[in-house]
């Protein structure tokens, strides 16, 4: 679809109301398998995989209330990173009408039998944020460049302490995300193509051991389900098995907020302070509770993925799917899940950093200032 096309398409707002008040139960169908959008009933089932996270409470929220205002019916269901209770909630929203399907999941993996069944209903399927793998019957996906939110970390590391002309040692502990989240190989990835030739150099060295030979091992540093408790027991067990005789961790490469939260929570209990010793932190989805580390030294970086413009271009594609419209996509190339390459929406990830706050979060409204103390 061409952007001129999209604009007119959008400036056509009654032609768009109309459609997506038509939520009866006897519209057209949706869009086939290999992704060609016929059309659909206005009726969404959103699952999301947690609300144990901050920002998947927001993600829901704000897609829902999109989708309302513009007149469609929808059913958020949060799966408490069940993967069985995810596919329950999926049945049942396509028992319950649901065309539209748009899915967070929990495990990436696990999900094709229950795809099979919402596609025998002519439903169509739009992977949020993290790709489904293993199945023809995704349509779509909507994310960010999950390899630039890697490398972006990368590249801070690199450019904060001047990796390029240090000799080292400089004391590195690389993290990874959940082994069954699709996008936590491409955040290592991307900072482990930064990285590991300064480790490879000697530049860089991790006193634990933990160091992937390559971008194919990241799982082994995995922490599963981005659990901020078993991040802060991991870092303790680096701490007190490797750094003993005053040795200091220089720089730990978390992928995002919510490990972030547990590896400061060990530095605390190791005795860390914010200062000239304090090892430099990555983080990603700028949560409230890391901004409010990052205003006060604790965490150095944040990549943030303005979840709003996401929300957004969901409920664009759900637009142009009801409308019968060619469906909006900026990628038919990388996310190949195993089953056929997944045309997809990739959004622009950005760092933010202590100076960024006011006119990157607050500013914009994606956070209050009275959130973070100020």
């Amino acid at each position: 679809m061409s952007k001129t096309k999209k604009i007119l398409a959008l400036a056509a707002a009654g032609v768009f109301a109309l459609s997506l008040a038509s939520c009866s139960s006897g519209g057209s169908t949706a869009g086939s398998s290999d992704g060609a959008a016929a059309g659909a009933d206005c009726n969404v089932g959103i699952s999301m995989p947690t609300r144990s996270l901050e920002r998947w409470i927001n993600d829901g929220d704000q897609l829902k209330k999109l989708l309302e205002d513009a007149g469609c019916t929808v059913d958020l269901q949060y799966a408490d990173n069940k993967t069985d209770q995810q596919i329950s909630q999926i049945q049942n929203q396509v028992a319950g009408g649901s065309k539209i399907l748009v899915v967070a999941a929990v495990d990436g993996k696990v999900l094709a039998p229950v795809l099979a069944e919402a596609k025998k209903q002519d439903a169509t399927v739009i992977a949020y944020d993290r790709l489904i793998n293993g199945t023809p019957d995704v349509d779509y996906y909507a994310t960010f460049d999950n390899y630039k939110v890697g490398q972006l970390q990368g590249e801070f590391i690199e450019t904060e302490l001047d990796l390029a002309n240090a000799t080292g040692p400089i004391s590195i502990e690389p993290f990874a995300g959940s082994p069954d989240d699709n996008n936590a190989k491409f955040f290592f990835s991307g900072a482990w193509d930064v990285l590991l030739p300064y480790v490879e150099s000697g530049v860089l060295v991790v006193p634990s051991g933990q160091s992937p030979a390559s971008n194919d091992d990241w799982a082994s540093i995995g922490i599963q389900g981005w659990a901020s408790d078993k991040a802060q027991s991991e870092m303790d067990n680096r701490l007190s098995s490797f750094y003993t005789g005053g040795d200091k961790v220089d720089v730990v490469l978390s992928p995002n907020d919510s490990l972030a939260i547990g590896i400061e929570a060990s530095l605390k209990s190791a005795g860390y302070t914010p200062g000239a010793d304090y090892p430099l932190i990555t983080g990603q989805d700028a949560d409230k509770a890391n901004v409010q580390a990052i205003l006060a030294d604790e965490q150095a970086m944040t990549v943030w993925k303005d979840t709003r413009t996401l929300g957004q271009q969901v409920f664009d594609m759900i637009q142009e799917i009801v409308a019968g419209d060619e469906v909006t996509v900026n990628d038919t190339e990388t996310y190949d899940n195993g089953e056929k390459v997944v045309p997809s929406f990739l959004l622009d990830p950005e760092v933010v950093v202590k100076d960024d706050v006011q006119t990157k979060l607050i500013d914009s409204g994606f956070i209050k200032a009275s959130d973070v103390g100020l």
